[in-house]
């Protein structure tokens, strides 16, 4: 379980790191650059704890879609990105793809 709660945490972190470099103006802006990198090794290195548990196909999916969606609903709360109907359900089919892989993982590992 602690894997997964880091997973998930890691996958926060990777939605900053991707919306520091963003902002970083190619690595020209300070603080932003030094977000990025702050972030991206407390994302890569909390991926790398929670694949000593977590199957890496699964684990990766699973961190990626996370940063992937925090980064967009952080654009959208944020006005940096548009919001729509369309792009919030398929953040939420992102968000139930995410629950489906963690529970499939839960049950393969009871049966095996």
């Amino acid at each position: 379980m602690l894997a997964w709660i880091i997973l998930v945490l890691s996958g926060l972190f990777e939605a900053v790191w991707a919306t520091a470099l963003g902002k970083s103006n190619g690595f020209t802006k300070l603080w932003p650059t030094v977000t990025f990198f702050v972030a991206c090794v407390i994302s890569m290195g909390g991926l790398a704890y929670a694949l000593r548990e977590i199957p890496t196909g699964t684990g990766y999916a699973v961190w990626v879609a996370i940063g992937a969606s925090a980064t967009v609903i952080y654009a959208m709360a944020t006005g940096d990105e548009a919001v729509s109907v369309l792009k919030i359900l398929l953040l939420l089919g992102i968000v139930a793809c995410v629950i489906g892989l963690k529970l499939v993982g839960d049950a393969e590992a009871v049966s095996a």
